[in-house]
Formats: structure tokens, sequence, C-alpha cells
């Protein structure tokens, strides 16, 4: 005896007329994959038909209850005691729906048989597609034939069979997997890569996915076999276990190859430790340790090993730790054994020294203060560590405080400082710098400002005789100098619309000031230098207190700057910015070094020129120009022009004079006096799947290029392929040069794969 029930509307995926087709494993196999369409997750029945005592209404997801579905037909046997459901067939249990164009149910075993289009959705998301399953009540267990897996980032696992176990575990028989997209237009064809597998278990729990006697295909062509093979599974974030070894050949190590373990301590913490083994020095070691607190987090990249018959290795570690809202804790550990060891295990290249820094911070409403000390270690011949100063400590308070009833605005700098030298200059410096500006503005538009300044700073070295100061008078002395300033500053902006040609703003910039007159002879004040050796006069510092960079060398005197300052705003979002200007003091400073541009009462002509017209066009240009035959000093140029599918970039760098080189002493060594003329040039290009890179540094004054690097690449959904050639031609230690090729292959969810030479 069998019942009929009124046949009712299907909410589930819609599906094709006819059955699968049966493809052979490795392309077919996974092409159904693509293109089985869910279109949705139906809403669960609200009242079922209880006439065969085994439905029950609403959502359930209790194993212990019954199943709830719904289907075109219904039909319950009572001699055999199974239930057949027919057409558009939806079950719901444990969390678990399963579609299918037919679905029997046998009551005695508890056993259902899914036939024809069958899909399972898991409580996790996971979709499994099959033509037939015979699955357990509660649908997380049974057996599958011609089964594809849906997973995270586009991933897909696909079987000729498989075993579900307690929803955890599947065992697939003859397995493939790959993250490219596959069927649409040639569903026959192979995917771009794919790993085929005699058997392979899905371990859902862990979220892994291991492999037996396996076989890495491009295009459906074998390129590598291994008789066990592993990796998460796209849905896992984090896993513990060996990630894919590099291999290469340089000229310090020979051949090598890294076999990384990454390690999985807990949520918070990981590890990754690499043994290096090497033809020229055998074996080494990384180990990378991250870990991340509520309050902070902390990061140890150590390293050991032999290097040229001695033992070598290397620490860079860094951690902050927040105390309060307030204040915060942090460290930054650089040390290394020596140069070569950097060099030859190609850590942390192109350094002249490695600095090392504990500090501590605060955060206050308008205030920021520090404590830090700091040491240093050299990397290079003329870098010598007795020279490198030791910080023992440095502190630094700033505050601004809000405009008060006038308008004024207080602001203070506060610093003390104590560097030791083995060999050179040990300096101790206590320093304070206030400031106070009033604005204000009259019935023209013309805005004014009237700032008051003072700089005080209390001083006491030893060595002062030696590096970096070469004092010939003094090897040591106390100081005691202050520095009041007044400036008087005049802007009128003047705005003009043009209409269709956009707007224009021109402004007169006058800044007059006033100070006493002081020396910044280190023979005759016995001030030592520390922050105030970098220097360089151009638009960036024209107005201003003081163009050097500190305050152990301070501009004095009186004296005025003077600018004009342009812009024009196109209507189309472009602008043209450009400013011109110069300074003049009534007295000359000969402790401006040589060539500066401010040795005399008359500056050089400082300029700067932006040209952003529009998103695909980007020019600045910054120059120096000696004020008597406007002969170029300085140069400073960029531009950058074009769009993803093709862009180009440009720089000039010329400078008469390198202020690297210079120092208090005089006259400045003959290093001081060559110029430095440089050009830089790169270009991009983006086109469908494909990419290129290249950029090279040419220095003119020597004809050779400084760096050449040509990085090009291709990539789609699931495979990525990049080339890059570097060759650096700079001087760094015992390192005269070096060429390095790199040829990586990233697969998509399993990893990357390199080559190396240098």
């Amino acid at each position: 005896m069998s019942k009929s029930f009124t046949k009712r509307p299907a909410s589930g995926p819609k599906r094709s007329k006819g059955r699968h087709a049966r493809r052979r494993l490795g392309h077919g196999l996974l092409a159904g994959l693509t293109c089985v369409a869910v279109s949705g997750f139906p809403t669960l029945v609200r009242e079922a038909w209880a006439q065969t005592g085994m439905i029950e209404t609403g959502p359930v997801f209790d194993r212990k209850k019954p199943v709830t579905f719904q289907a075109d037909r219904i039909e319950y046997n009572q001699k055999t005691n199974v239930v057949t459901l027919a057409g558009h067939v939806e079950a719901w249990q444990a969390g678990h729906v399963l579609f299918a164009d037919r679905v029997l149910y046998d009551r005695n075993t508890n056993v259902a048989d899914a036939v024809g289009h069958v899909v399972l959705v898991s409580p996790d998301g996971q979709i499994i597609y099959s033509d037939y399953a015979e699955l357990s009540r509660d649908m997380s267990s049974g057996i599958m034939s011609m089964m594809n897996v849906t997973l995270a980032q586009n991933a897909k696992l696909a079987a000729n069979g498989g075993r579900r176990t307690d929803g955890k575990v599947n065992e697939l028989s003859r397995a493939v997997y790959t993250a490219c997209s596959v069927c649409a237009k040639h569903p026959n064809s192979y995917p771009l890569w794919q790993i085929s597998a005699r058997s392979a278990t899905q371990d859902i729990q862990h979220h892994l996915i291991e492999y037996r006697d396996a076989t890495m295909q491009i295009d459906g062509v074998p390129i590598l076999w291994l008789p066990y093979f592993s990796h998460p599974d796209p849905s896992a974030k984090r896993m513990s276990g060996l990630l894919i070894p590099a291999a290469g050949f340089n000229s310090h190590l020979g051949a090598f190859t890294e076999i990384p373990y990454y390690w999985v301590i807990n949520n918070s913490t990981d590890a990754t430790v690499t043994p290096i083994l090497s033809t020229k020095f055998g074996l080494a070691g990384d180990a990378k340790y991250r870990e991340d607190f509520n309050f902070g987090r902390l990061n140890v990249d150590a390293s050991a090993g032999l290097d040229h018959g001695k033992l070598g290795g290397a620490l860079f570690a860094n951690g902050i730790f927040d105390l309060n809202p307030s204040w915060r804790a942090g460290f930054n550990v650089q040390r290394a054994s020596s140069v070569n060891y950097l060099n030859d295990y190609s850590i942390l290249p192109n350094a002249n020294e490695l600095q090392s820094e504990f500090y501590l911070e605060g955060f206050g409403a308008g205030s920021y203060a520090r404590l830090e000390s700091s040491f240093y270690q050299g990397l290079v011949g003329s870098v010598t560590d007795s020279q490198l100063p030791l910080v023992l400590p440095y502190g630094l308070y700033s505050y601004k405080g809000q405009p008060d009833s006038l308008g004024g605005t207080l602001s203070l700098d506060a610093n003390a400082f104590n560097i030791l030298r083995t060999t050179g200059t040990s300096t101790q410096r206590a320093a304070i710098s206030g400031n106070y500006a009033l604005p204000f503005h009259d019935g023209l538009g013309e805005l004014w400002s009237t700032v008051f300044h003072v700089d005080a700073a209390a001083y006491a070295a030893t060595g002062l005789n030696d590096y970096p100061n070469y004092d010939t008078a003094n090897s040591s002395a106390s100081e005691l100098r202050a520095l009041p300033q007044v400036a008087l500053n005049y802007r009128w902006p003047i705005v003009n619309d043009s209409g269709a040609l956009g707007s224009q703003l021109v402004q007169p910039i006058v800044q007059l000031i006033a100070a006493p007159i002081i020396s910044n002879n280190i023979d005759k004040t016995n001030i030592p230098n520390e922050d105030s050796y970098d220097f360089q006069f151009t638009d960036a510092n024209l107005f201003g207190f003081n163009k050097y960079p500190g305050i152990d060398r301070m501009e004095s005197g009186m004296r005025a700057n003077l600018g004009l300052e342009s812009e024009w705003f196109l209507n189309n979002g472009g602008t043209i910015d450009g400013l011109i200007g110069q300074s003049y003091r009534a007295h000359k400073d000969n402790t401006f070094a040589p060539g500066s541009g401010l040795d005399g009462n008359v500056s050089d002509i400082v300029a700067r020129l932006s040209y952003t017209p529009t998103s695909w066009l980007d020019f600045v240009y910054r120059t120096r120009l000696n004020h008597n035959g406007f002969q170029d000093q300085y140069t400073d140029t960029f531009v950058s022009a074009g769009v993803p599918a093709l862009r180009v970039t440009g720089g000039y760098l010329y400078s008469k004079y390198d202020p690297y080189y210079y120092y208090d002493g005089n006259p400045p060594p003959a290093s001081y006096y060559t110029p430095r003329n440089e050009v830089t040039f790169g270009l991009s290009t983006v086109y469908k799947q494909w990419n290129l890179n290249t950029s090279f540094q040419r220095n003119i004054q020597t004809g050779q290029f400084d760096s050449t690097a040509i990085n090009g690449g291709w990539q789609n959904d699931c495979l990525g392929v990049n080339l890059s050639f570097i060759r650096s031609n700079t001087t760094i230690g015992n390192e005269t040069g070096s060429t390095t090729f790199l040829l990586t292959v990233t697969f998509k969810t399993i990893g990357t794969v390199g080559f190396n030479a240098l």
C-alpha cells in the first residue's frame, strides 16, 4: 500500500534535464563542479505532513530528531517501510541539507539512497555534488560516487568515489584537486594545474587534505610524483606543517636548499623554522617567532650557521606593548656577527649599520613624550664601531596648546640626551625650544603673524678634538647657549576665477626675522655638533627660524626670507603649483658649508614646480640656482606618466657638492666637491594577465649603472609565474656588487615554489 501527496512547489536549485555523464578522471570529473549551480538555499518547511509519522514541522538540527523534507511526490510503502521522495527533493537534518532527484529512505536501516543531481551542503558551508549517495539518517556518513567538493577560494576536489564518516572525514578514491576554473566552454579539457592521486583523505575537522601516490600535473602533463603529499584546505587560516621547499644557487653559498616548517603554537603564537643546507658552508638555520597579545605583539627572527669556517649569526627582534591607554613600551634589536654573514645569507643587504633601540612613549592631549636608548653596529669599512654613538638615554617632550583668548598658540619642545663614543666626541645635552605664534589679518585680506621663538641648550662634551667635531682648540668643554628670535610673517593671497580655465592663487610671502648674532664655529663655541650635518638648502627649508636640521648649529642675526607662491586649480581636478624664493642676511655666516648657497649675504635662488594636470601625469621639479650667474647648483626632478597599461617614471638628481662628506672642519675634504649626478628610469605595464616592471639607476658622474632591475610575470585565477633580474653595483662592506635571478611559481591554495641564483 502506498500513499501519494499533492505536488508542492520547489524552492531548491534549478536542475537540468537528464543525468550527469560520467567523465574520465582528471578533467571531466572536475569540470562538473562549475557546471552545477546552486541558486540558494530553500526556506525550511514550516508545516509538514505527518502521515508517515516521521515528518516534523520547522527546522530540525538535532540528530536525535526526525528528518524534515519536502518533495514534488512522496510515497510510503507500509509493507517495506520505505519512503520514496521524487522530484526536487530537499531534506534537512543536523545542519545538513540534501538536494536530489529521488530519495529512498529505509526506515528499517535508517539509510537513504539519493539518486540524480545529488547536492549535500554541510553545516560549515562545504558543498558536495554526486550522481549517487548512500547516507545515514543524519547525512553525516555514507558513500558517494562521482563526487565533487566545492571548497573555499574557488578550490575543487573530485573523486570517482568516496566514503564520508561522521561528517568529519572524506576518504576519496582516484582524487583530483585544483584551484583553477574548469568546465565552461571546454568541459573535457584539463585545468591549468591539478594534483591527481590514487587516494586522498579530506580531514574536514582539521582542515587537511592528504594524498597518496600523487602527481602534480600542468595542463595534464605530469611534472612531479610524490608518494605522499598533504596541504591545508583553503578554509584553514593557519596550520602546522612543512612548507614548500626552496632551492637555488648563488656565488656565496653554492647550491642550497631550504625546507621551512610552520608551527602553530596557539591561537596567537606561531613560528617558522627553516633548515638551510649549502654546498659551501654546510648546515645553517633560521627561526621566526611571532606572538600577539591583547596589549601588544612580539616578533623574533634569529639565524645561525657556518660562514667561511666560523660560526655566525644574526638577531632581528621587535616588540611593542601597551602599558595603559596613554603609555606604551617597545624595542627593536638588530645585531649580526659580521657583514659577511648578512651578505652570504642575503639578510638585510645594502645596509651601512644596524640600529637597536629600547623606548617608552606616551600620548596626551596635544602632547607627546618619548624616552629611548639606542646603540649601533657598523657594517662597512667606512663606519667604525668605536665611533658610532651609544645613546643612554634620549628623552623628548613636545606640547602644542590650544589657541588662547588672543588667538595665539604656544608650543614647547624639550629634549635631553647622553651620547657616548669609545673613539670620538661624547656629548651630554639638555635643550628646550619655545614658540608662540599670534596670527591676525587686515581688511585687505592680508595675513600676518608674529612669532616669538627661543632655543636654549646646555652642553658638556669630551673628545671634541676627535670624530666628528675635530676641534683644534679644546678636547672638552661645557657651554650654555640661548638664542631668542622674533619673526613677522606676511602673506597676501590673491584669488582669480577664470571660469573655464579654473582659478588661480598668487601670494607673496615675506618673513622678517630679528635675532642676535651667535657663532657656530667649533673652535670658538666649543659646542659639539650631533644633529646638524645632513644639510641641503631647498624650498623645503626656505622659511623658518633655522635652516639647519637641528639646533647644534643655528642660523642667527637679522635676515629676511622672501618668496612668491602660485597655484592654479584646473576645473578637471588638476593643479599647477610653484614657488620661488631667496634669503637675505645682514651679515655673512661662514659656518654654512661652502657651496651651500647660504654662506653670503644673499642666498642662492630656490624654486619648486609641480604639475598634475590629470590622473595620468605627475611632474615635480626642484632646483637651486647661483644668485650671481644662475648656474645650476642643485636639481631634483621626478615625472610619472601613464595608465596601468603603460606607465613610465623618470628622475634626475644633481648636486654640485655632496653634503654627506662635509663636517664642521675647513676646508672640506676633496670628496665634498665631487658632484652627485644620477638618473633613474622605470617602466611598468599590465596587459591582461601579464605584467612587466623595469627600473635602473645610473651614476652619470662615474658612467656606471648603480642598479638595474627587471621583473615580469603572468598570473590567472590559480597560478602565478614571476621572473626577476636584479643587478647591483653598489659596494657595501666586502660586497662589490651582486646579480640575482629569481623565479617563483605560485599555486593558489598550495604555496610558492622558487629558484634563485645570485
